[in-house]
Parts: C-alpha cells; structure tokens; sequence
C-alpha cells in the first residue's frame, strides 16, 4: 500500500497492553468504528519484533510501508484514522521510537489490571495458545526463577517475557518507562475496572482521545471469555506448530503475519484451515476459575506492592483496592497510595 493511499498519516492509535486487561474488547470498540481502519491482525507485533531504530527516515519509511502497511493495513479507503492491538509494545518502549518518526501525532492505549486478576489470567491464555505448557498456575509461578535463567522454556513460546509472571505484573515501572519513551500526553490509561463497570463511559473517553465521534451502534459486549481445552498437547500443536509443519498447521493471524505477500493460499491449505478450526472448537471447553493459592498471593502482593503504589502516583487513582486491598491493612502504603 502506498503511503499516499494512507488515510490521515499523523491519525494511527496503537492499544499497547498490558495483555489481559481488556485490550481485546478495547480493539472490538475501535475495529466497529466506521471511521477506523484496524488491522487485519489484532496483534501484529511489528515494531517489537524489529529493530527499526537505526535506518533513517527514508529507509524507514520504506520497510515499513512494504512490510507492515502492506500486510496489515492492505484496505482503509476512505478511513481517518489506523489502528492496532500488540501488547508486546508496553514491555518494549525502546521500540517505539520509529513508531513517533512515521506517525508524530501516534496515540497510545494502555490497559490495566489488578495484578491478583491479570496475571492468573496471562497464564491461562497462554496456555490456551500454546506458549505455556504449566497447567498450574502455582507450579509456573515458582518457575519464574528458572525462566528468569533461560530454564524450563517451552519451545513454543513465541516470546518467554511473558512467562515471567513476576515482571508481566510490573504495571508501574512499565507504564512509567512507556511514558518517558512517548510522552504522558499520548497516553489514555484505561482501567479494567471502569472497563467492566461502565464500558459506555469508558468508550466515550476512548474516542475523547482519539478525536473520534462515538459510534451508537458500537457493541459494548467484553470480549474473549476464559476459555480451556481438553488436551495440552494438542492445543499447543494447534496454535503453536513445530517448524516444519508451520506453514501448513499455524493458523491464518500466523500466515498473516509471516506468509509472502503475494502468496495465495490453495484448496489444501484452505481445506487443512478448516480440519484446523474445527480440532481446536472440539478441543476447547469452559475454564473453571480456581482460587490462588494463598502462598503464592502473598509472594505477589508483596512483589508488586511498591508497583501498584508508583502506577497509582503515575496515573492519579487510587488504587488502594488491587492486591486483594492489603495496601489499606498498610497505614505507610495507604498514605503513599494516596499522596
């Protein structure tokens, strides 16, 4: 796609995370809105994934007009304003700076969670795409000093960071890290709290900031349930094939992400994507909620304690409430919380 057939070049909002903190239904909001051109995948990753940083602008411009503008955004006639979903970029802010020299005027959503609800949540998602092989969320937690070392890895992990539980809850230092590389003012902070207690208003800020006209007819409904599967082994087969079958078993977001551009896909592939679909819709079933385990969220709440304290410095809230509210048991984190 040529940049000239791009809607407006300064209007691109990027929704950066953190994961499982309703970034999903964040990214339905904006992909219903008739004046949004989202892209083909939630989730591209591209800036994460590539080191920009050193090309100059025209050859900068260049790449990412063939290799991300062309894969992801292949139609957005009559559009105002791109968009995308990677919550890889909150945990990779040194990567956002190609992001402002192609987009100066670039938005960016962060959405967050009480650590207690996310990362219990982080885990069974990935399980479910195959980057986590712990079925227990207490056993991978005590991993997270082997991982830390490179250790007890699965090889179907697309990016480990995110096994490390212990720094996937990090909110604080992530945020204010993000905030530095882009500037406050480019940020809206969307709790998942507000999210879940008043998607409308929650919406309306959203366009607020984005310059955007609410649109009515915008399905407020929460996105991707928590889900589980019969079978581990499958499910990882499914969503995170080995190399050598890759490009017949990954699914279609996979293909688009890494397929040639100019490749069609067959009657074999097509046939294989539907067997596929079906495996993993036979596969899947209801996840049953289970309780942390009281060592491990009290290891988490004495982890992330300072962390929930700087993000509600950051971001104005008092957040006294996260982390099972142990802070207010805290007269010193309490006043902190709140000075």
């Amino acid at each position: 796609m040529k940049a000239s057939a791009l809607p407006d070049p300064s209007r691109f909002a990027f929704i950066v995370g953190a994961p499982r903190c309703g970034t999903t239904t964040l990214a339905s909001f904006l992909q219903q809105h008739p004046d949004v051109c989202f892209s083909a995948v939630k989730e591209p990753h591209y800036f994460s994934l590539h080191d920009l940083g050193g090309l100059d602008d025209e050859a900068l411009r260049q790449r990412v007009n063939e290799e991300y503008l062309a894969r992801f955004f292949d139609d957005c006639g009559g559009k105002e304003m791109m968009a995308e979903g990677s919550v890889t970029y909150l945990y990779a802010p040194e990567k956002m700076e190609p992001i402002l020299r192609m987009w100066p005027n670039a938005k960016f959503v962060i959405a967050l969670r009480d650590p207690l609800a996310m990362l219990p949540s982080l885990h069974a998602r990935l399980l479910v795409t195959g980057d986590e092989n712990i079925a227990d969320f207490t056993h991978a937690w005590d991993k997270v000093g082997d991982r830390a070392q490179g250790r007890s890895i699965p090889r179907s992990a697309i990016d480990p960071r995110f096994l490390r539980y212990d720094e996937a809850g990090m909110l604080g230092s992530r945020v204010d890290q993000f905030f530095k590389a882009v500037g406050r003012e480019r940020c809206e902070v969307v709790l998942f709290d507000d999210l879940a207690s008043n998607p409308d208003g929650t919406y309306r800020r959203l366009c607020a900031f984005l310059g955007l006209k609410p649109w009515p007819a915008t399905d407020l409904t929460a996105q991707r349930v928590h889900m589980s599967f019969r079978f581990g082994w499958l499910q990882r087969l499914l969503k995170r094939p080995p190399k050598a079958v890759r490009t017949i078993l990954a699914g279609e977001k996979f293909r688009q992400r890494e397929k040639r551009l100019d490749a069609g896909e067959g009657r074999v592939i097509e046939a294989i994507f539907k067997i596929r679909k079906r495996l993993l819709n036979w596969n899947k079933v209801p996840a049953k909620r289970q309780p942390i385990d009281p060592r491990v969220r009290g290891e988490i709440i004495e982890r992330l304690r300072d962390e929930v304290i700087l993000l509600s410095k950051l971001i104005d809230r008092d957040l006294s409430h996260w982390l099972g509210g142990v802070p207010e048991a805290n007269p010193a984190a309490r006043q902190a919380l709140r000075a």
